[in-house]
């Protein structure tokens, strides 16, 4: 398709006439109109489109209705009916109350071609972009950032039931690309095995029955593989996506060797940032935090927090369910540099900070507001041993220097001397089954950053500051109940992405709404009976 950009002509008279008379109120989508203009103009996403061939609906179009699918909790095909049935739709496209608009095929082709021209955040940038104009939104000041899990399209299936279902899968997309190489393969008893969805299944009870049962699922996989890879077998069916998901499944999951086809186990198996979950997702992973284990990703969501300003998301990050939140500070720190949007306090919790964290926040000019991980170690819990070393220039501990930038392990010698099992009760503790003794420094820089951060977050004052980083609950809350943040619609992780720039988009658009409005803030909602009880 080729783009064709389309100037904006203000909004059409009639349909202004008429939903003004029929809202005179206005409307989330009237309003946005009104106050921001037309938002997304279609040389913004030039890039996704070819210069020849058809022409393609309006880019900035489809942005909007995306992120007002969004706002509204909207399916595709319900969104492209609102296009043809709301007169307040047609408001804020700039369109005439009989324009015919669009077929819901178009917005998912919408997504491919933004994710395909790296364009996901393009319509969260143009919003800041436009707030900032407004002086709506400015670089400094605060911004609080939390992650919240959010759950794969996928059902979260067992070891035996990912098997069983990989082949499943596999052997049904055969059956669809190749069904008489298929047939002249396979036996009845593979329709009776496979035929049904794992989900219908009953496994069979037992250890030995199950183990029996797995062996057979991993040989007919290894059969079928042999199969499609064996120089007879057209080439073309390797490259089909299911029999590629099974491949790298039969990999992680299964030993083939002279004893035979068993489970792998332990150690043995794939790290879990690698181990697939689901053959309809290979992108969602199995995580788990504070005791709950889900299957899909993390959304990290940033927004300021001033009280004289609209709370606005200025970043969303999407990762997999393992990846730990501090390997998001630094990322979300420079998206924000370059969007010129950096705070000078970015409050977390104890989850995005570390020292180094600490240190690199101060090098930016910014200070990190969040608690340091505690001191773990056995002079700290039981109140003995050997202290830090205390520096006679300033009287506070002193932290070994070291040259590198990562920390330095120093093992310490076995002491042989009649004092050594007294000392060494007041010294670390050995790794299990080792009996070596070792202590790990910090660079003195992260050491002193660390021990800056411990002196104070117990103090009244530091509390206070902190106290606000407690809205952002009320923002993933928000986000949950608007746009089901927390359960994705689509089978992968670049759709998921973007469909999170979407659902922060449109929250965007509902806060300045209400800030316009002079709509306050909700707070803490609370029982009756609490309420009862705090008034008593």
């Amino acid at each position: 398709m080729s783009l064709e950009p389309r100037v904006d002509q203000g909004v059409p008279e009639l349909t202004a006439r008429v939903v003004r008379a029929a809202f005179p109120r206005g409307t989330l989508a009237v309003r946005i109109r009104e106050v921001l203009g037309p938002l997304f103009e279609d040389e913004a996403f030039a890039g996704a489109f070819a210069v020849r061939g058809r022409p393609a609906v309006s880019p900035g179009a489809l942005s909007l209705v995306s992120v007002l699918q969004y706002a509204e909790g909207l399916t595709d095909r319900q969104a492209a009916d609102q296009v043809r049935a709301r007169m307040d739709w047609k408001f804020l496209l700039g369109l005439e109350l009989d324009d015919p608009g669009f077929d819901a095929s178009v917005l998912s082709l919408f997504r491919s071609r933004l994710i395909g021209h790296g364009l996901e955040q393009t319509t969260l940038e143009l919003v800041l972009e436009r707030l900032r104009g407004l002086d709506l939104l400015t670089a400094g000041g605060r911004q609080r950032t939390d992650s919240t899990h959010v759950l794969a399209a996928v059902r979260t299936l067992n070891r035996m039931e990912f098997v069983g279902e990989t082949l499943r899968a596999a052997l049904e997309a055969l059956a669809v690309a190749a069904p008489t190489w298929l047939s002249g393969l396979v036996t009845p008893e593979w329709a009776e095995r496979y035929g049904p969805r794992v989900d219908d299944y009953r496994f069979p009870k037992g250890e030995e029955v199950r183990e029996h049962w797995s062996g057979q699922v991993g040989r007919d996989g290894f059969f079928l593989l042999e199969a499609v890879h064996a120089p007879e077998a057209p080439g073309w069916l390797r490259e089909i996506e299911a029999v590629q998901v099974l491949r790298v499944s039969w990999v992680q999951q299964y030993h083939r060797d002279e004893r035979g086809v068993r489970w792998r186990e332990g150690k043995d198996l794939p790290p879990v940032h690698h181990r697939l979950c689901s053959p309809y997702d290979t992108d969602a992973r199995y995580g788990i935090k504070r005791g709950s284990g889900w299957t899909g990703y993390k959304v990290h969501l940033t927004e300021t927090c001033e009280p004289d300003a609209p709370h606005v998301i200025t970043q969303v990050a999407t990762t997999d369910a393992v990846v730990a939140d501090t390997e998001m500070t630094e990322p979300v720190h420079q998206t924000l540099a370059e969007r010129e949007l950096l705070p000078n306090v970015h409050v977390v919790d104890a989850g995005y900070t570390t020292a180094a964290l600490f240190l690199a926040a101060t090098e930016q000019g910014m200070e990190l507001l969040g608690p340091a991980p505690h001191d773990s170690s056995l002079q700290s819990r039981q109140n003995q041993g050997f202290p830090a070393p205390i520096s006679p220039s300033t009287g506070k501990p002193r932290a070994p220097s070291a040259p590198a930038d990562t920390a330095v392990s120093s093992g310490g010698n076995r002491n042989t001397t009649a004092t050594a099992p007294v000392l060494q009760a007041l010294c670390t503790k050995p790794p299990s089954g080792r009996r070596g003794r070792g202590i790990t420094f910090l660079p003195r820089e992260r050491y002193e950053a660390l021990e800056a951060v411990r002196r104070v977050q117990d103090t009244a004052e530091w509390k206070a500051r902190y106290a606000i980083r407690a809205g952002v609950e009320g923002t993933i809350s928000q986000a949950v109940r608007v746009t089901a943040l927390r359960r994705t619609r689509y089978r992968d992780m670049p759709t998921t992405r973007l469909g999170h720039v979407f659902a922060a988009t449109a929250l965007n658009l509902i806060r300045i709404d209400r800030w316009l409005a002079g709509t306050p803030l909700g707070g803490t909602r609370t029982s009756r009976l609490e309420a009862l009880m705090l008034a008593a």
